[in-house]
C-alpha cells in the first residue's frame, strides 16, 4: 500500500509578522538586516525565517517575511508580512501599529479595541516579546514603534469573513501557536465561535447558521432584513455554534442547510463532517414512509448511501417537498430535545441550486 504523503505545516500571519518585526529590530541594533532571523513562536518553538527587502534607513529599519501556509488552502499564503521599526524618544516603550493591508476593527466582540488594528492578542504579545528580545539594551535609552503592514492585504480580506466581523481594509494578524496545520479544523471552529460572539456583542438576538457558501447565499436572500453579522458559516461545527449561542444568551437561531447535513443533525450528530458518521438511512427510510412513500421505496432508501439519492427518489414520487418538510421537523425535534428552552429554532431547507424547499420552526417551551 502506498504510504500517504504527510501534509506540510506552515506559519500563521502572526508568526511571520513577529519574525519580520524581530528582523527589523535586529537591523536597528546591528546596522543591517540579516537575510534570516530566528523567531520564538507562541508555542515555544524557535524557528528560522527567510527575510527579504531588509534595510536600515536612519532611525528606521524595514523587513519582510513571506508567509508559507504549508499545505493549508489559505488566501494569505504568499502574503508579504512587512515590519517597519522606528526609534521613539519614550524610553522602554514598544508601540504596535497596523499599516496598509492590516484590517481596522469597527465592531465590538473581537477582544480588540474598536478603531485599532486587527492584530489579535496572542500575535500582539508574540511580536512584543520578539521585539524586546531583539532590542535588548536599546530599550534602556529609547523606545520603538513597530508597524505591521501587508501589501495587497485589502484584496486578500475579500476572501475572508472579515467584513462580517466588522474588520475593514485588510486582513487580520492571527495565530495562537504560530503554526498552521493543513485544513485546520481548529481555526475554522474558532472562527465560528468568534462570529457568534461578534453578533452578540452587537446586540443581535438572532444568528443564522449555515453549512457552506450555497446555503449562506440562500438564507441571506430569505432573511435579507437581518444584519450581516447575524450570518455565520458553521460548516460542520453545529455543537460549538449552538453551545456558543447558549453561552451568549442569543434567543433565536435559524439553520440553513441541505439534505445531507440536515440528516446528520436530525440523527443527533453535532459535528457533521462526512468522516465522523455515516448518514442514518434507517432514519431516512422512516421519514420517507412518513411522507407517503411505498414500502418498497422505503426499503430502497434504507439501502441508500447518500441523502441526495433519497431526495432524488422522493422527487420521482412527487414527495420531494413532503420529505423535506418531515426532515426539517425532525431537526427541530432533535435539537429541541438537546437544547430545551434555550432558543427558538427555525430550519430552512434548500435544494442543490439554492432554491427553498421547506421550513420548520419550534419555539421555546
Amino acid at each position: 500500500m502506498k504510504k500517504k504523503k504527510r501534509e506540510r505545516t506552515g506559519f500563521t500571519t502572526g508568526a511571520c509578522a513577529a519574525a519580520a518585526a524581530r528582523a527589523a529590530t535586529e537591523g536597528l541594533v546591528h546596522g543591517r538586516v540579516a537575510d534570516r532571523v530566528e523567531c520564538l513562536l507562541p508555542n515555544g518553538d524557535l524557528v528560522s525565517f527567510a527575510v527579504i527587502d531588509g534595510r536600515v534607513e536612519g532611525s528606521c529599519a524595514h523587513a519582510v517575511v513571506i508567509k508559507d501556509a504549508g499545505d493549508d488552502p489559505d488566501c494569505t499564503h504568499g502574503a508579504h508580512l512587512t515590519a517597519d521599526v522606528c526609534l521613539l524618544p519614550e524610553v522602554g516603550e514598544v508601540r504596535l501599529k497596523g499599516g496598509s493591508g492590516v484590517g481596522i476593527v469597527t465592531l465590538r466582540g473581537l477582544g480588540l479595541d474598536v478603531g485599532g488594528a486587527a492584530i489579535n492578542p496572542v500575535p500582539r504579545r508574540n511580536i512584543h516579546h520578539n521585539v524586546c528580545a531583539a532590542a535588548g539594551a536599546l530599550l534602556e535609552d529609547q523606545g520603538l514603534e513597530v508597524t505591521i503592514s501587508v501589501p495587497d492585504g485589502e484584496a486578500m480580506a475579500k476572501k475572508t469573513i472579515n467584513s462580517r466581523l466588522g474588520i475593514v481594509g485588510g486582513i487580520s494578524i492571527l495565530g495562537t501557536t504560530g503554526i498552521v496545520r493543513p485544513y485546520s479544523t481548529a481555526a475554522f471552529r474558532a472562527s465560528v465561535i468568534q462570529g457568534i460572539e461578534v453578533a452578540s456583542a452587537q446586540g443581535q438576538d438572532t444568528v443564522v447558521l449555515t453549512t457552506g457558501v450555497r446555503t449562506e447565499k440562500f438564507v441571506m436572500r430569505e432573511l435579507s432584513h437581518l444584519a450581516p453579522a447575524c450570518f455565520v458559516q458553521m460548516g460542520d461545527f453545529l455543537r460549538y455554534a449552538l453551545d456558543t449561542v447558549v453561552k451568549e444568551g442569543i434567543r433565536h437561531v435559524v439553520i440553513g442547510a441541505m439534505v445531507g447535513k440536515l440528516t446528520k443533525i436530525a440523527q443527533g450528530e453535532t459535528v457533521t463532517h462526512a468522516g465522523r458518521a455515516e448518514v442514518n438511512t434507517d432514519l431516512l427510510a422512516e421519514l420517507a414512509c412518513e411522507s407517503g412513500a411505498p414500502v418498497a421505496v422505503c426499503e430502497d432508501v434504507r439501502r441508500a448511501k447518500t441523502g441526495r439519492y433519497v431526495a432524488e427518489r422522493m422527487a420521482e414520487l412527487g414527495l420531494f417537498d413532503a420529505f423535506h418538510d418531515a426532515l426539517a421537523r425532525r431537526v427541530v425535534q432533535t435539537l429541541g430535545a438537546r437544547y430545551p428552552n434555550r432558543f427558538t429554532l427555525k430550519v430552512l431547507v434548500c435544494d442543490f441550486e439554492g432554491n427553498k424547499i421547506a421550513e420548520a420552526a419550534g419555539n421555546e417551551s
